[in-house]
């Protein structure tokens, strides 16, 4: 007997991974009822002491969480295609790359080479090192062959960033409630248009 499709697989999800959707869910999200935390600069700054990330003394600017919100929604976009989301357009995803591809080159990474093997880490410190060290947490992810598999939930408004464990790489939503919410906005939807149908 075939498994569920959601069952989980053993898959472990990578501490790339983990440090990745700490940064993608900082974006609000009706359903989960979660705040914005890089509205402005000290929202962003409270995120990072939560984070361990700066000190008390640590300068947020405003251009900071600008840059924060950029880098994250892009991410999100891909992250929406890799979940199979029918309402982001090829455009919205070619937009999005080429803001990755512009931002990669303003926060370059170095490989360093040890005798356990090679890394990827930022040149620069401060802000600019906390994006660089998020593409380099998605560069380690894509060469394990597991970058898709970070997704985006596909009910609107949520967009809660997971990483799928599904034996055949198949989740779409971040949990069964969106799932459901989401079956039933569909089906709502089919009953439109057939009511539409028939009244023409």
């Amino acid at each position: 007997m075939p498994a569920p499709a959601t069952e989980r697989s053993p898959l472990t999800q990578p501490a790339a991974a983990d440090t990745l959707l700490r940064f993608l869910n900082t974006h609000a999200s009706g359903p989960r009822q979660l705040p914005e935390r890089f509205a402005d600069a000290d929202t962003m700054h409270t995120w990072l002491q939560e984070q361990g990330l700066v000190t008390g003394a640590a300068r947020v600017t405003e251009a900071d969480a600008a840059r924060a919100r950029e880098l994250r929604d892009a991410l999100i976009t891909v992250l929406l295609a890799h979940a199979g989301d029918k309402n982001t357009p090829p455009e919205a995803i070619a937009r999005a790359e080429e803001q990755l591809r512009g931002l990669s080159t303003r926060y370059p990474l170095t490989t360093v080479v040890t005798a356990a093997g090679a890394s990827l880490a930022g040149t620069q410190t401060g802000i600019p090192g906390l994006f660089a060290t998020v593409l380099a947490n998605v560069t380690e992810l894509a060469h394990a062959g597991v970058w898709d598999r970070l997704r985006a939930c596909r009910h609107e408004p949520c967009h809660f960033c997971f990483f799928d464990r599904t034996r055949n790489s198949s989740a779409g939503h971040c949990g069964p409630k969106c799932a459901s919410r989401a079956s039933m906005r569909a089906y709502r939807q089919r009953r439109k248009e057939q009511a539409a149908t028939t009244a023409g």
